[in-house]
């Protein structure tokens, strides 16, 4: 009796009488929208796991006889493939709502949100190398090849990661045991950043800390809540139905051969920007620390933004600023499936300098 009365006053604290800010919109939902991603993924991924096989040998095949073979396979390998990109779409809208109203005023939660976003690109890299196509074999690669870069250490760490000298049978093996653990680390590391956040509440648009204007988040934002779940499955399914192979590469439909290089590698469309990034500097080292720097640097917002009012939205440069950043943005991600040619070469240095940029101008403040 007693655990169930703690349990109800958890309920009661954390989702039916939270206070929750009156004037937020929404572009709050897309928290809540992150959450039923995951348990799509979650769910999808453990069906998909009963009959794949990690071997270099079988590991196409296995994709093939889940599509063919498996009831209803066909269409759970679409909804994980799929629900990835929906992830990272939602995850990106997330993100930049956060940068654009302030949410990096609180610091547990910006810093644990950063880790969050980490751990599921690292995941999702995991993912890309399962089903040992042509893109998967050279896209794993290409990535750990990466790590060669560290002085010293780089070549042990590379052959360490592969468990040899090349992307073989160890790695796949290693890679669907850490794609299969990591979402399960990856929720509890969301419930952290989920305390985090209930500890003072919502930020909302103006960026103040509004200890008065609260209402309790059931049935106000709960409703809003369930009307953003219902649109964004509607448009999954749109896409699941209408555009199954939308966001898939086509080089990713033939098996993986180590003697046949595709006439052009690239990553899943969500890590192109970083990957334009990577690929604009020309020294390994210096393209390496680009690539990491990219999402990092996020992390400085709650140091480098001192004012009054948090929120971009306040200050009519900033929003102009914020605007352009979602452009560089845009364009970074499709230069980033361009070749590495000109004008490509060139136009990505522009737009990596000027994605960094973007974070030393926005703490300026002008005088009235």
């Amino acid at each position: 009796m007693k655990t169930n009365m703690k349990k109800m006053n958890l309920l009661n604290k954390f989702l039916i009488n939270l206070p929750t800010p009156s004037n937020i919109s929404y572009l709050w939902n897309f928290g809540s929208i992150l959450g039923v991603c995951l348990l799509i993924q979650l769910i999808s991924g453990i069906f998909l796991s009963m009959h794949y096989a990690p071997s270099i040998n079988y590991a196409f095949e296995s994709v093939i006889h889940i599509n063919r073979n498996v009831n209803y396979g066909w269409l759970m390998r679409l909804i994980h493939a799929n629900g990835a990109s929906l992830f990272f779409f939602m995850m990106f809208i997330h993100t930049g709502r956060g940068i654009y109203y302030g949410s990096f005023l609180k610091k547990k939660v910006w810093f644990s949100g950063t880790l969050i976003m980490l751990t599921l690109m690292g995941t999702a890299f995991l993912g890309y190398v399962l089903p040992w196509g042509q893109m998967s074999f050279w896209g794993a690669t290409v990535i750990t090849n990466l790590l060669s870069a560290i002085p010293y250490l780089g070549k042990f760490l590379v052959n360490w990661i592969w468990g040899g000298f090349s992307v073989d049978n160890p790695t796949l093996n290693r890679f669907f045991s850490l794609h299969f653990l990591l979402p399960f680390m990856l929720t509890m590391m969301i419930l952290m950043h989920l305390i985090f956040l209930h500890e003072k509440g919502s930020s909302n648009p103006l960026g103040l800390k509004n200890k008065i204007d609260k209402i309790s988040f059931h049935p106000y934002f709960s409703i809003k809540d369930i009307y953003g779940f219902c649109v964004t499955l509607l448009m999954f399914t749109i896409i699941l139905f209408k555009f199954p192979f939308l966001f898939n590469d086509p080089e990713n439909f033939t098996p993986a051969n180590s003697m046949v290089t595709p006439p052009h590698i690239q990553p899943e469309w969500y890590f192109l920007f970083a990957y334009a990034i990577l690929r604009s500097i020309p020294n390994k080292l210096g393209g390496v620390m680009a690539l990491l720097m990219s999402i990092l640097i996020i992390l400085t917002l709650p140091f480098t933004m001192n004012d009054k009012f948090k929120s971009l939205n306040m200050y009519i440069h900033k929003k102009i600023l914020f605007l352009l950043f979602t452009g560089i943005f845009i364009l970074l991600t499709w230069i980033g499936a361009k070749p590495v040619e000109p004008p490509y070469i060139f136009t990505s240095q522009i737009l990596t300098i000027l994605y960094f940029m973007f974070f030393l101008l926005i703490p300026i403040k002008l005088k009235n």
